[in-house]
């Protein structure tokens, strides 16, 4: 693990040490020469910086999430700590491990997938089972879905964040299969897998947590409709089709909250 990390950092401190740029702004002093404005980030969390000197050197030489080796000082500034960066250096992603940079869920991963795809394998309806193989059987996807946070910021914002959610919600999905009659538990165990499904494009998580020109213009419930239409079976029953995608379309609840719809079924 490198040292130090953000977290660990206080007023008052000489600090030498790689981050991971998380925004960069060009300001002016009040002389007209500028400085920059920084926010370093790694796993365990950011800190913001400035660097009032020597800014034309380095200027040019870095940008947002690149990797960059800092000496400076720590100083306490409106109650928090903040960076004075004296000198600073890009290096490759090649020098570092990126777990110490972003945040990454307790699970493991292969065996998160393995409950996932036990999970697939659990549906009894063949339309939607075929659906779900062909959607997580696309590799493009997997891998995506394997990595993605479930959030910028908000939930599980964390390297499979995604995943772990979705499972989390797949025991709540169960239970209340079982528990309230009339229930169609495969539409609701399917929905939960889709429902957020559009965040592996929605999202940038290469580096620090963002959002891609597809998820800002677009959003994860559409996105998530168009993956859906693009792996649907040509057999696929156009009602079935319907009751699905207006789980994905009304998850979030509340028109005010994002949702296209209101939840109409009582699966959604």
């Amino acid at each position: 693990m490198k040292s130090p990390m953000c977290s660990d950092l206080a007023p008052g401190q000489a600090v030498q040490g790689v981050f991971l740029v998380q925004s960069k702004d060009v300001r002016q002093k009040k002389t007209g020469e500028p400085y920059l404005s920084l926010v370093l980030m790694d796993r365990s969390g950011e800190v913001e910086a400035k660097m009032w000197d020597n800014v034309a050197d380095v200027l040019e030489t870095f940008d947002r999430d690149d990797f960059v080796r800092v000496r400076g000082q720590t100083s306490l500034y409106q109650g928090k700590t903040q960076l004075t960066v004296h000198s600073l250096q890009r290096i490759s992603d090649g020098d570092v491990d990126i777990s110490d940079f972003l945040p990454v869920s307790r699970r493991d991963p292969d065996e998160m997938w393995l409950e996932l795809e036990e999970t697939v394998d659990s549906i009894t309806n063949p339309h939607l089972k075929a659906l779900l193989r062909a959607i997580f059987g696309d590799r493009e996807i997997a891998e995506a879905y394997r990595r993605a946070p479930a959030a910028k910021g908000i939930h599980h914002a964390w390297i499979g964040g995604l995943l772990e959610h979705v499972l989390s919600m797949c025991g709540l999905a169960r239970f209340f299969a079982s528990h309230y009659p009339g229930i169609d538990r495969d539409l609701l165990l399917a929905g939960v897998l889709l429902h957020d499904i559009g965040k592996i494009r929605e999202l940038d998580f290469s580096r620090s947590f963002s959002y891609t020109a597809e998820g800002g213009l677009v959003g994860h419930i559409q996105i998530g409709l168009r993956i859906v239409a693009d792996h649907l079976p040509p057999d696929f029953p156009p009602k079935l089709r319907n009751l699905l995608e207006h789980l994905i379309l009304s998850h979030h609840g509340q028109l005010e909250f994002g949702s296209p719809k209101l939840p109409c079924i009582a699966e959604a």
